[in-house]
């Protein structure tokens, strides 16, 4: 279990993480998400040991966490960082070299990494000739080469296209399901919201929310319905006691209800506007749950 407990960082006078706080456990997917400039990378630099942090503690097995320890993680950076001209195997074998394996195990496990990942190209290619997404699969078998107990991913399907998201989602799958922790940060929301099994928040350096999607929705004290109503006015909803409307297209209108307020009285209220099409509870994303925080509201409020 990774855990980081009550992590401060300053750049200058720039506050970059203010006592933030995770845990994240083995066979756990956990996605990491924020606004640019949040604190992703800097936390993830921080447990990787590249930074140090101004206060806190990272801990592994509820151990303080030491060199030895993360021999045993892997880590993608989102500037990917092989060399583009040494040859595609030899710098799997030298990676998994420097994690502690024998020659022999490191190119054993370089090949079948090359060959899980799908890599087009060959393994005595320089990384260079292959194309963007393929140097990317490559940059996963060097986080994934030594068979690391933890994975650290920054941004890891940036640029991929959907096939190899769907190898990449794949192969981070089977890891969790080896027992592997494995933590991403990603724009791609939907992506996190399929794939991980608990999610954090991060929002100016603190962590805003953190638990399954559907902790984050069920912290919510407000309802939301989704309507369809053909031929009623565009504004039918506007002014509902105990309701918001959150956004209207065509005959459909979201609308929020406050802890308390009848559902009963909004189908009225729609059955008098028109012919009411669908009537039905609407589960937020996590890219709403995203929003609603970097805007300043509590998650699910």
């Amino acid at each position: 279990m990774l855990e980081l407990v009550g992590l401060d960082k300053r750049f200058g006078e720039k506050v970059v993480l203010d006592d933030l706080s995770l845990t994240i456990r083995p066979g756990q997917m956990f996605g990491f998400v924020g606004t640019n400039g949040a604190g992703k990378t800097t936390t993830m630099r921080i447990a990787l040991g590249v930074l140090t942090p101004d206060a806190g503690e990272i801990r592994w097995q509820g151990r303080p966490v030491d060199r030895s320890m993360r021999r045993r993680w892997g880590y993608m950076p989102e500037e990917r960082g092989l060399y583009p001209k040494m040859r595609i195997a030899d710098q799997l074998v030298y990676l998994a070299e420097l994690h502690g394996m024998t020659r022999a195990e490191a190119r054993a496990s370089a090949t079948r990494w090359l060959e899980r990942l799908q890599v087009s190209g060959e393994p005595g290619d320089r990384l260079e000739t292959l194309s963007l997404g393929n140097q990317q699969r490559v940059q996963l078998a060097a986080a994934l080469v030594h068979e690391p107990e933890l994975l650290v991913l920054d941004e890891p399907f940036s640029g991929l296209d959907p096939v190899g998201v769907d190898v990449m989602a794949g192969v981070l799958r089977d890891r969790v399901a080896h027992g592997a922790a494995v933590v991403f940060s990603s724009h791609q929301l939907e992506l996190v919201e399929s794939l991980c099994d608990a999610v954090g928040i991060i929002k100016d350096g603190r962590m805003h929310a953190a638990g399954t999607v559907a902790e984050l929705r069920g912290d919510s004290r407000a309802v939301r319905y989704r309507v369809v109503v053909e031929g009623a006015p565009a504004d039918w909803a506007k002014d509902l006691p105990g309701s918001t409307v959150l956004s209207a297209d065509a005959d459909a209108v979201l609308v929020e209800l406050v802890e308390g307020a009848s559902e009963q009285a909004l189908l009225d209220a729609a059955r008098a506007a028109g012919r009411v099409l669908s009537f039905a509870p609407a589960t937020p994303s996590l890219a709403e749950l995203f929003r609603e925080a970097v805007n300043g509201t509590e998650v699910g409020a």
